[in-house]
This record gives C-alpha cells, sequence and structure tokens, in this order.
C-alpha cells in the first residue's frame, strides 16, 4: 500500500528535551494505524507535527512522497490532515452545526436549511445530537461526536482521532468502529490513539508502540497481543496488576459521611436518594445521560439543587446545601472533574503553580502570601509521590501529556485534605501504567478510612475499585449491590432496563 505519511528519523525537542527522537514511522493510505504509548510517551507530539501544530525539530517529515514542515493546522487542513484532540477544540458560543461546518461556511448560509442539512448528517453517522444545540450546553460524550463529525464532513485523507471512544457508551463506540471502516474503504487514512488495548487489536490494521519517546514496536496488528503491547509500552508485564486486584470481599460499612434522599436538579437529577460510607469505595455506573456526574456536582457545591423539593443532603447527618464548591471543600468534600482541559486546571501555568492554589483554596485567611518556591516544592513532592512526569519545573499545563495533566488534577484535589472524594471518570486517556496507579491511589485513600466515591462509565473499572455498586438510570440510583455479588451482565442490565 502506498505511504501518504512518512517520517525519517524525526525529533521533536522542547527546551531541548526530546518529546520523540530517531522516529521511523509510516502512515498509509486506507489504513487504521492504532498510536500506543503511556502517557508521556510523545503520541499526541508526533501527531500534532503531522497536523502542523508543531514543526519536527530534526528529520523528514513526507506527504504524498514529497518532504513537509506544516506551519500551522490550517496548512494542514488545506492538505487534508484534520485532528480530533482528546479535549474537544469546539466553539462553545456556536451551535452544533455552526461548528460542523466551521472554516466551510457557504457564501450565504441559512440557519434552517444548515440545521437539517446538519441532522440528516450526524443520524447518519448514527450520533443522537441536537444540531440547534449549543456547544456549551453539550456533555463531553455529545462533544466528541460532534468534533468526529466536524472530521468527516471535512472529507479528510488523514484523520487523527485521539482517544475518540472515551466517552462513548457502547452502541455509540460500535457507530463509531462502523464509520471509521466506511473511511478507510475510502481510502482515508486513519490514526488511532488510543489507550483501550483491545480496541486497538480489534479495529487497526497495524499498531507503533511508543516508549519514553523512541519506537518500541511496530507491525501489523495480528502479530500483536495485549501482553505483547503492554510489554512493548511499559517494559514490563502487567497483565496480573492492570485494573487492580478485585477484591474477594468488600471492605466492611465505615460511619456513613453521606446521606442523599430525593435529590432533585432540573431535568438531570429526580428523586435520587443514596449513601455513602467511611472507608468503602462507592462506584457509581450508568450510561451516558443518566445523570451520574450531576448527582455528584450538586453533593460538592458545583451544580445547585431544585431550590424546592430538591431533596435532602446530610454530611456526618448534618443537613448541608452547597451553592458553590467552596464550602463543600471545607467540609472536606473534594469532587474530581471527568473534563480536566474545562474545569481541572489552568492550561497556562505550571503543574507546582496549579497545585499551590489548590492548597490556598483550602487557607481559612482570604489573604494568604503567594510563594513560587512553595509551588515548585509541592510539584516535587507531588511529583514523587503520583509518579509525575515534566519536561521541567517551568512547563505550563497544557504541555503535559493527558495522564500527567489528569494527576496534577487529582494531586490538586488531595492537597485539600478531604474527607469525601470523588473522582468522575478518573482514568478517562489514560496510559495502562497510570491506571494501575490511580486505581491502587483509589485503594489507599479508602484503606485510609475515607469516603471515596468513583463515577465511571467503564464496567471493568467500576467492578475492579468498588467495594460497593450503585447504578443510575434517567437520573436516579435505580439499583445497589455488592461489587463481589455482582457481575458486568446484572450491572447493565440494571442501567439500560
Amino acid at each position: 500500500m502506498e505511504n501518504i505519511v512518512e517520517f525519517r528519523n524525526a525529533t521533536k525537542t522542547f527546551s531541548g528535551i526530546a518529546a520523540f527522537r530517531d522516529i521511523d514511522f509510516t502512515l498509509r493510505k486506507g489504513e487504521i494505524h492504532a498510536l500506543l504509548g503511556e502517557n508521556g510517551a510523545g503520541k499526541s507530539t508526533l501527531t500534532k507535527v503531522i497536523a502542523g501544530v508543531y514543526r519536527p525539530t530534526s528529520g523528514k517529515m513526507l506527504f504524498d512522497g514529497r518532504e513537509v514542515s506544516f506551519g500551522s493546522p490550517a496548512e494542514g487542513l488545506r492538505n487534508g490532515v484534520v485532528m480530533v484532540f482528546q479535549e474537544t477544540n469546539l466553539v462553545p458560543a456556536m451551535t452544533v452545526a455552526q461548528n460542523i461546518y466551521l472554516g466551510d461556511e457557504k457564501a450565504f448560509n441559512r440557519l434552517r436549511g444548515l440545521y437539517i442539512e446538519a441532522r440528516q448528517f450526524l443520524v447518519g453517522m448514527g450520533f443522537q445530537v441536537d444540531p440547534t444545540a449549543q456547544v456549551s450546553t453539550l456533555g463531553a460524550a455529545q462533544k466528541q461526536m460532534v468534533e468526529i463529525a466536524r472530521a468527516v464532513h471535512h472529507k479528510a485523507r488523514v484523520i487523527i482521532f485521539d482517544e475518540p471512544t472515551a466517552t462513548l457508551t457502547p452502541e455509540e463506540k460500535r457507530h463509531f468502529f462502523s464509520l471509521i471502516d466506511r473511511l478507510k474503504k475510502q481510502g482515508t487514512a486513519i490514526v488511532f490513539i488510543t489507550h483501550a488495548l483491545e480496541e486497538a487489536l480489534q479495529v487497526a490494521d497495524r499498531i507503533t508502540v511508543l516508549r519514553d519517546g523512541e519506537l518500541a514496536a511496530t507491525g501489523d496488528a495480528k502479530d500483536f497481543t495485549r501482553a505483547s503491547v503492554v510489554q512493548a509500552m511499559v517494559g514490563r508485564n502487567l497483565t496480573e496488576t492492570l485494573h487492580g486486584a478485585r477484591r474477594r470481599e468488600p471492605r466492611p460499612y465505615g460511619e456513613k459521611v453521606l446521606s442523599v434522599e430525593n435529590l432533585s436538579c432540573g431535568s438531570m437529577v429526580r428523586n435520587s436518594s443514596f449513601s455513602v460510607f467511611g472507608g468503602q469505595v462507592t462506584g457509581i455506573f450508568g450510561l451516558v445521560g443518566a445523570g451520574r456526574s450531576e448527582m455528584a456536582k450538586v453533593v460538592a457545591g458545583v451544580l445547585k439543587r431544585d431550590f424546592l423539593h430538591g431533596g435532602e443532603i446530610r454530611l456526618n447527618g448534618n443537613p448541608v446545601r452547597y451553592r458553590v464548591p467552596r464550602p463543600a471543600m471545607r467540609d472536606g468534600i473534594v469532587y474530581v472533574t471527568e473534563d480536566r482541559k474545562v474545569d481541572g486546571f489552568f492550561e497556562t501555568m505550571t503543574a507546582g503553580q496549579n497545585l499551590l492554589l489548590g492548597e490556598l483554596s483550602k487557607a481559612a485567611n482570604p489573604v494568604t502570601p503567594v510563594s513560587m518556591g512553595r509551588a515548585v516544592e509541592l510539584a516535587r513532592e507531588w511529583g514523587e509521590r503520583l509518579q509525575l512526569k515534566q519536561i521541567s519545573d517551568r512547563a505550563r499545563m497544557i504541555e503535559l501529556s493527558g495522564g500527567n495533566q489528569q494527576k496534577v488534577v487529582i494531586a490538586k484535589s488531595l492537597i485539600q485534605e478531604p474527607k469525601l472524594i470523588i473522582f468522575d471518570e478518573p482514568t478517562r486517556g489514560v496510559d495502562v501504567g497510570a491506571i494501575v496507579e490511580i486505581h491502587k491511589l483509589i485503594h489507599d485513600l479508602a484503606d485510609q478510612g475515607l469516603a471515596v466515591v468513583v463515577i465511571s462509565s467503564y464496567l471493568p473499572e467500576i467492578m475492579a475499585v468498588s467495594d460497593r455498586i450503585l447504578v443510575a438510570k434517567r437520573g436516579r440510583v435505580v439499583e445497589e449491590m455488592l461489587a463481589s455479588e455482582a457481575d458486568e451482565a446484572a450491572i447493565m442490565f440494571a442501567a439500560v432496563h
């Protein structure tokens, strides 16, 4: 098959430190090429060079047989390269349809016609998204669908998908895989970055694995197994520890830390009741739109419950009603967001500066001196505890990999010294090595007596970390079961029927 993209001895450095070095890589027309590796391995940087976000520091990049160096994403787009980023890159104030056709507008646009065309286009892709909805009102999964639709609309010759299925339901994933198979048959070259190794082995024609910025393995997908991919990624066998060892017996019930009765918040949460106990991990599973995140956000003060008939929340037996997160944090409730880019950190600040803000936010005195030396100290302290990989102490958050960004968000929350910590999709866009580390951290926090809530749409994760599982559907908790007695079929049945 003919190559459309080729790297020859390519290197990209930031401040003298290599994100990837001496890489030889080929992408063929009409193939799905999975690009795998731990966070910080250089996957996103490599694909951003293809898309024109960065230029290679040295080496060559060939496109259609000619040496190129795209100077901007717009130049890459003109040559037929589209990148669907891990965190969506949409215009929040525009509608779904306007975002899909952005950059490809006609001289005269009629909104009604645009919406009709966009609706037909989305339905044809199997995506249930309202084209008239403002993007700022959409959830993470629906934003991802809009990104994918926009890439397909541009009829790109090369489409780079960075964690495209992280927020999709099983049904939406089937539609997505069917879509990329159609694109492949049309001759489109697809780069598929994912931490879901089963998906890569299932849909890819070829696989390339990066480790620490270097090429670790490449070849036909049929020649790889899950174990060999993990071995190439991390240099050791994680098969037995991946997703953590499932506990034979759940931890005993501790003190009831949180009690929620008949909680309601608009149309998202309706008369939901549940409890959370200290020294346990309570897993909350549900499909997209089940109201899982909204329940947690009301508890943490991110969202307000209904003024009338909003239900009751009790923390350690005392009724509470938070309108903003700050008093909830002071009472020991911390919510770790599912969308780290939007509301998890300040991307132009360093990891240390973000951690310092977390420390300052718990201070009783609103006027507290700010020490940049303390920021560096926090970055190194938590970097050792969570094995955070940074380019340098001065590296901005936007320059870190998705997994390292997630570790900073978690560390910023743990600095609050919480009694109840809520993880919303804690391993979204995180590699296999970091998944093990985060799951171990969750277990350690519960063993220390904290009340831990884990919200996830990935069933194996819920089964691996939970002592008790709550199933949400249509804005309320509909089922409760012990993880040791539950199976995936029973959980999914409760979430769907």
